[in-house]
C-alpha cells in the first residue's frame, strides 16, 4: 500500500535556521502536531480535519496560511518537485510535528532522486528515517501537550538547535543534555523572538558554552 503524506505546505526557499542556514532548500511541511508549543509560528499546522483535505493544486497555490493539506505520495512530491521546476536538492522536512509518521520511506525516495534530506522535529517521538538524514531536534520542554523529550531523539539528532528567551530555557537545555548524555553534538541557541533580550541572551550563553547562534536568518529578510 503506497504510503501518503499529510502536506500542509511545498515551497522552495532558503533554510534560515541552524547548520544549514543559507542553503537552497524545499520545505515540505506536514500537517497535525500535539506538542502546543506556545510561540509556534505554524499552529495552523496542528489540527487534522477530514474536512480540510485538499488537491496537490489547490494545496500548492494557496496564497496565505491556512488548515487545509494535501494527502501525497512520495511519488506525487517528486512530480510536484519537477513540474514546479524546483533547483534545491536539499529537502526540510518540518511541521506540525513530522515524525509523528514513519518518514523512512518518504526519505528513501528522495535520496534516491538525489536529495539530502533533514527532518525538524520536537524530539516527542520516535525518529524514523534513513541512516543519511540530517536530524534536527528542536525540543520542546514542558509544553502543553504534556510529551516528554525522548532519549532516543536527543540521541539520534545531529543537531540541537533550542529556542530561548529566558534563563529558564537556557537551564532546561543543560538539564536535558546532562539527562540524556548528549556530548559532541553541535548546539544552537534560538532567540524565540528577535527582540533585543532574547537575542543578548542567546549570545551570551553560545560564548560562555562554545554553542552556536541560530538567528532565523529568513525572517529577517523577509521571505518564507
Amino acid at each position: 500500500m503506497t504510503t501518503k503524506y499529510k502536506i500542509n505546505e511545498l515551497f522552495e526557499t532558503i533554510q534560515g535556521e541552524g547548520a544549514f542556514t543559507g542553503q537552497p532548500s524545499i520545505f515540505l511541511r506536514l500537517q497535525g502536531c500535539p506538542v502546543g508549543c506556545s510561540w509556534c509560528d505554524t499552529k495552523h499546522t496542528w489540527e487534522i480535519n477530514l474536512s480540510d483535505e485538499v488537491d496537490h493544486l489547490t494545496m500548492t497555490s494557496k496564497t496565505a496560511e491556512s488548515d487545509q493539506w494535501a494527502a501525497l505520495s512520495s511519488e506525487d512530491i517528486i512530480d510536484i518537485f519537477s513540474r514546479k521546476k524546483f533547483k534545491a536538492k536539499h529537502i526540510v522536512i518540518t511541521g506540525g510535528e513530522p515524525c509523528m509518521v514513519d518518514l523512512t520511506p518518504l526519505c528513501s525516495v528522495l535520496e534516491a532522486h538525489g536529495f539530502s534530506c533533514q527532518i525538524e522535529t520536537s524530539g516527542t517521538f520516535e525518529i524514523n528515517t534513513t541512516e543519511n538524514c540530517w536530524v534536527t531536534v528542536s525540543p520542546k520542554v514542558n509544553m502543553k501537550g504534556g510529551y516528554k523529550i525522548l532519549t532516543s531523539a536527543m540521541q539520534r539528532a545531529n543537531e540541537i538547535k533550542h529556542p530561548v528567551a529566558t534563563e529558564q530555557h537556557v537551564d532546561d537545555l543543560k538539564a536535558l543534555l546532562t539527562d540524556h548524555k548528549v556530548t559532541a553534538k553541535p548546539i544552537y541557541l534560538q532567540p524565540i523572538s528577535q527582540k533585543q533580550r532574547a537575542t543578548e541572551l542567546a549570545i551570551k550563553t553560545c560564548i560562555e558554552n562554545n554553542w552556536r547562534l541560530s538567528i532565523q536568518v529568513h525572517k529577517y529578510i523577509g521571505i518564507e
